[in-house]
């Protein structure tokens, strides 16, 4: 089965169909570049979904996945990151592998296509003019044998006139000899043109076109097993990320299965357990007697402890209904006093390890750069040691602050644990005095008082207990504690990563609303606007105090 002799003179519809398989070979080529752009846009749109959904930073979102189930989701998104790689992979691979080879393998295809058809033409060109000079070679012969008759008709015709002279007759006869003469080359010419002919369409039909259309079907048969390999290459690539796709897979199960429910239920117990007790039964108030209402002792603040009752409704004082109260939209105090004594210790003993982390950190680079010291002491050629003085002595005072922090915050600590475990008469006037504290809204402050064992109180007891604002209803206990009056503004000196519970973010040279001076903790509470505030380092700010004005607003005249 050779072209070059099946397809001897089909030429033009071989080079139709050669033209027909680079065109399928760039139509698949296509169909695999669209193939892994689609990889490359699911590998991207997967990658975008993964980040979309994983928590930020800093953020709420952040502490929720303690749970088994968000940290399996968790496990899920960074699984589908993975995923979405393998995609990439194989549009990568496919990129490599099938288009890249197969587009440099169109161009030799082409150029090499070329070639061949350029010496088939060059075959029947060569062939045509044999034919051409055959086709002259004949006429001229024909041509010559006619008037070499037509020479010997007038010569025989002159020499059968008596009236011609013998010398016209010579001349005829000399001109059919030359007309013969020539008739007879022009035969030998035409018998060897015609054998060289022959000769020529024998090699040309039986040699060089079986030759180059042995060529064209071997190119052909190449660009058909090629584009089978480049198939197969396809599937392969597919097939080589399977085992790792199949690993994510296993991975999102193994993470689902993790999933401890009894856990998580156990998790939201030391989240959000307060640490109270709940609340004992109402005593009846008997409206008949005509005495003093007063707070009954067996009321909700009687969870607070057996000896102690707890000032009058009035204002806003929120230290009494712990399962009802509003969160403070503004910034908490410094010690956590806003919150139930179990999250207290909480946020308490994370603000410990994170102010020991932050000392520790301190430590090594004080450590770090007393080594350099000690080496350019060593070798002043290296460097000058009185360079890294300055430094040193800014490390020692972070250090020295950092520890005054941890001190204080470990005072704090240890009273909530102190607490926490019993509720003795002298804790419960302690929590009641804390309780109390949380009222800065109305600046009031309760006094303890003592309930005798039956429930009752004494009328001198209670005047010293009661609030030293006017009584509102009940349902202002719910409502929002106003906020505080600006008493100044303030301009930012460094930027200020506000990252901890109560403080806020502030960028370098941003004037900010002042709301509450240092109380000598090292610490301002400002004023971004009505849902923006809380507390930064004083070193940080400029303040500038207006003791005048009850509200000051910040003004050109102020940058």
């Amino acid at each position: 089965m050779s072209w070059g002799t099946e397809l001897w003179d089909q030429f033009d519809n071989l080079e139709k169909h050669t033209q027909w398989g680079i065109d399928v070979l760039e139509k698949y080529i296509k169909f695999v570049k669209e193939r892994t752009e689609i990889e490359l846009s699911y590998a991207k749109q997967l990658r975008n979904l993964s980040k979309k959904y994983q928590p930020k930073k800093n953020s709420k979102e952040e502490e929720e996945y303690r749970y088994t189930s968000t940290r399996a989701f968790l496990a899920t998104l960074n699984e589908m990151n993975d995923y979405a790689g393998q995609h990439e992979v194989i549009s990568e691979n496919m990129t490599s592998l099938i288009t890249g080879e197969l587009t440099r393998y169109v161009q030799e295809l082409k150029q090499e296509r070329k070639s061949h058809f350029h010496d088939g033409r060059k075959a029947q060109q060569h062939i045509e003019t044999c034919w051409k000079q055959l086709e002259a070679s004949k006429r001229r012969f024909e041509r010559d044998c006619k008037e070499a008759d037509r020479a010997q008709q007038y010569f025989e015709k002159m020499d059968a006139d008596i009236n011609v002279t013998k010398a016209d007759v010579e001349k005829a006869r000399q001109q059919a000899q030359l007309r013969h003469q020539m008739a007879e080359d022009s035969k030998a010419e035409y018998s060897s043109t015609l054998q060289k002919f022959n000769s020529e369409q024998h090699d040309h039909y039986y040699t060089h076109i079986p030759n180059i259309f042995q060529k064209i079907q071997e190119m052909e048969e190449r660009r058909i097993v090629r584009i089978g390999e480049s198939m197969k290459t396809f599937a392969e690539v597919d097939r080589q990320v399977i085992p790792i796709i199949g690993k994510c897979l296993d991975e999102i199960t193994k993470a689902a299965e993790s999933i401890d429910h009894k856990n998580d239920s156990q998790l939201v117990i030391e989240a959000f357990k307060s640490g109270f007790e709940p609340p004992g039964d109402i005593d009846f108030e008997d409206f008949t007697q005509p005495m003093k209402r007063t707070v009954s002792e067996s009321s909700l603040s009687n969870s607070r402890g057996d000896g102690k009752s707890e000032p009058k409704f009035g204002g806003k004082s929120k230290g009494k209904l712990w399962p009802f109260i509003k969160k403070n939209k503004g910034a908490g105090p410094e010690d956590f006093s806003n919150l139930p004594p179990e999250q207290r210790r909480k946020k308490l003993q994370q603000k410990v390890d994170e102010l020991n982390r932050d000392i520790q950190k301190e430590m090594d680079q004080r450590d770090a750069l007393t080594k350099m010291k000690d080496v350019y002491i060593k070798n002043p050629q290296m460097g000058d040691a009185a360079s890294v003085d300055h430094r040193l002595a800014e490390l020692g005072q972070n250090i020295e602050k950092l520890r005054i922090e941890v001190q204080k915050f470990e005072g704090w600590l240890a009273e909530v644990e102190g607490r926490l475990p019993m509720r003795t008469e002298q804790a419960r006037r302690q929590s009641g005095l804390y309780e109390a504290q949380n009222t800065s809204a109305v600046n009031s402050c309760a006094q303890d008082r003592e309930s005798s064992p039956d429930g009752s109180y004494t009328e001198e007891q209670s005047q010293e207990t009661e609030m030293k604002v006017p009584a509102t209803d009940f349902d202002d206990e719910f409502d929002d504690e106003e906020p505080l009056p600006t008493i100044g503004t303030c301009k930012a000196l460094y930027t200020f990563e506000g990252q901890n519970e109560g403080t806020i973010s502030v960028a370098e040279g941003e004037m900010l609303y002042v709301i509450e001076e240092d109380k000598g903790d090292g610490w301002t509470r400002i004023r971004r606007n009505e849902d923006e505030e809380g507390y930064v380092p004083t070193s940080y700010v400029e303040v500038y105090l207006d003791k005048n004005a009850k509200d000051v607003q910040i003004t050109p005249e102020n940058l």
